[in-house]
């Protein structure tokens, strides 16, 4: 089998990356190791950044999120029953939707199938060769069968325990990496939203989120020790932790309900460099993983595909190898930006065991400062709603 670029992982950046080269005429075809039905039953991040809203646009798989995503002007920050309104609308004159990615993967399969595109689902053992030369390939198994894909590039949007990144030998790439000693446990429930508005919440409980994937499905977040296991959280205690997480006025009107979803999730910052090794271009999860406190995981994998199609058409069409030459460089401007933002949000929100009494204090004077200074919740806002691509 031949193609112009194999794209290693169907999630959503392999997808969207596909989706828009077919439409510029690039030939692509997709490789994944899960089946469809897991990869659509994944919970993931449901705030959608200003650029990925535009680009989801252009690539032809926008009508759902346009007719059912909530469009948010703004967020809360709290500490403890102080509530500061970060207002996106007013101090950046844009805003965010509230759109899961498992209903954009579902949307870009769609698409996907209508273009006729080729994905492969299943795949085990892959191998990528010959990165350095004009002729790279893809081998791997399918259904016992050992098979090859012969292209012209390689996207690998396979994630952080992917082959892709190890692929590139160990002495031509540099790994950043911070881990955080807790973790998010994480609910889904058919209960209406806490607030109309996203609630990140400081508190000497710790740290909580309150979010949503629609009007009638809630998304809860609390911070747990990376000890906790799954089993030992209750709905009742769960739902007893978020409440003393959150404002009281907001904890007093809160429904509660049973979870349909219960995980608990590490928080981690990652960064691999650079992007780029011979024809394989790392996308998303591939090359960095940010903490969900700042909502960039996704968003910076579109920013990721955004360079990439950009630099692939111009490549494959044009004979213009400028943009994939640049592709590492570019990505990764907007990637430690994004890092600096989603550390900043972490540390300004969670509460780190064995921490003395200055590092509460420090938090709250941040939120004191963000409560009355329109500059401070003006870069916040900057940052939240998307640096521009």
């Amino acid at each position: 089998m031949k193609t112009q670029v194999a794209i290693v992982g169907g999630g959503p950046s392999g997808l969207l990356l596909s989706q828009l080269l077919n439409r510029a005429g690039v030939d692509t075809v997709i490789l994944e190791r899960s089946s469809r039905d897991h990869v659509l039953s994944r919970i993931r991040a449901g705030v959608l950044e200003a650029g990925t809203v535009a680009l989801l646009r252009e690539a032809g798989v926008a009508d759902r999120m346009d007719k059912e995503g909530i469009p948010h002007d703004g967020c809360f920050l709290t500490d403890d029953d102080l509530m500061v309104r970060i207002n996106f609308r007013e101090l950046t004159g844009t805003s965010v939707m509230v759109y899961g990615q498992t209903e954009v993967t579902t949307d870009l399969y769609a698409a996907q199938d209508a273009i006729g595109t080729t994905i492969v689902h299943g795949v085990e053992d892959v191998v990528l060769n010959d990165l350095e030369t004009s002729a790279p390939f893809v081998e791997y198994t399918l259904r016992g069968e050992r098979r090859r894909l012969d292209c012209l590039f390689v996207a690998g949007c396979d994630g952080f325990h992917g082959v892709s990144r190890r692929t590139i030998p160990a002495n031509k790439r540099r790994e950043f990496e911070r881990v955080y000693p807790f973790g998010w446990l994480g609910i889904l429930s058919r209960t209406p939203p806490a607030n109309h508005e996203l609630i990140y919440a400081n508190s000497s409980n710790g740290f909580a989120l309150a979010s949503m994937r629609s009007e009638t499905l809630s998304r809860y977040y609390v911070q747990v020790s990376l000890d906790e296991k799954v089993e030992d959280w209750s709905d009742d205690r769960f739902w007893e932790r978020l409440k003393s997480c959150l404002p009281q006025e907001v904890a007093a009107t809160m429904q509660t309900g049973p979870s349909i979803e219960k995980s608990i999730a590490p928080l981690r910052s990652f960064v691999c460099e650079p992007l780029r090794w011979g024809r394989l271009f790392l996308v998303g999860d591939a090359a960095h993983i940010v903490p969900p406190t700042g909502a960039k995981g996704l968003n910076l994998a579109v920013s990721d595909v955004f360079y990439l199609h950009q630099a692939l058409i111009a490549a494959i069409k044009q004979n213009d190898p400028g943009g994939i030459d640049q592709y590492s460089e570019r990505a990764l401007l907007r990637i430690w930006k994004a890092m600096r933002f989603s550390w900043q949000m972490t540390t300004m929100l969670h509460r780190f065991e064995g921490e003395d009494s200055f590092a509460a204090q420090m938090r709250k004077a941040t939120l004191s400062h963000l409560a009355r200074s329109e500059t401070a919740r003006r870069d916040l806002a900057e940052n939240y709603i998307g640096l521009p691509f």
